[in-house]
């Protein structure tokens, strides 16, 4: 994990010191770019493992288009930089292809902290599993190929909603518990984060359901967990 090559987009001179500081000293490649157009560049140049992008950037393309551009081909891991992180702002961070957010201004314990889960998140290998696809009503899932379809309409989800996902369908029809989910899809760290696991389930409706406000396959069980619904037939 400590070879991964890391892009860092910012056009903050000062952080892209500390970020590349923090992360070399551990054994990571870090490449920067202080742009847009400069990140889609170098990503496509560097082929990286991750990338940490900022919200705000100079000129025509700021951090949700170059994730948006990215995600028409990669589904490498992106963790935005944002000065703020209200729940519209991570919403719209994934629906443009995020994993992951981080507020500024942060440490280097937490930088490192959710660069490791990250990458640990997407490198880590799929369990075996008995069954190789989960039909719930319309909703189907393709556990080899990590393929999600709503009917006959293949729905894109990013790295980090999928596993979301593929939590709550190994446990269908079963109410997980926040700290569950949150230890099991983004490790440890993350148990306590509830705001930040609500946010990922509003996303996940957004893509998946039919009318997001009354959904009928991510069920809520008020300050308790989650449960992926599926009828008994299946």
């Amino acid at each position: 994990m400590a070879e991964a090559t890391i892009l860092v987009v910012d056009d903050e001179p000062r952080l892209l010191r500390l970020v590349n500081e923090v992360l070399t000293a551990v054994g990571y490649r870090v490449v920067t770019a202080n742009n847009g157009e400069a990140a889609l560049d170098t990503f496509a140049l560097e082929q990286p493992d991750l990338i940490l992008l900022d919200i705000h950037l100079p000129h025509s393309i700021d951090g949700y288009e170059v994730c948006r551009r990215i995600r028409e081909f990669s589904d490498v891991p992106v963790i935005m930089l944002t000065a703020k992180a209200r729940e519209s702002d991570l919403l719209r961070g994934f629906e443009a292809g995020a994993d992951d957010y981080l507020t500024k201004p942060f440490s280097a314990k937490e930088l490192l902290a959710r660069v490791k889960a990250v990458l640990r998140r997407y490198r880590s290998p799929e369990e075996i599993r008995t069954t190789l696809e989960l039909a719930c009503g319309e909703l189907r899932i393709h556990f080899a190929q990590r393929r999600v379809f709503v009917g006959t309409q293949e729905v894109k989800l990013t790295p980090t909603e999928y596993q979301l996902l593929r939590v709550l369908a190994l446990n269908a029809n079963k109410v997980m518990l926040h700290q569950d989910l949150l230890t099991q899809v983004w490790g440890p760290e993350y148990r306590d984060d509830i705001d930040y696991l609500r946010a990922y389930i509003r996303s996940l409706r957004q893509k998946l359901e039919e009318d997001p406000h009354n959904p009928k396959h991510i069920l809520t069980t008020p300050r308790v967990g989650y449960m992926l619904a599926c009828p008994e037939e299946n």
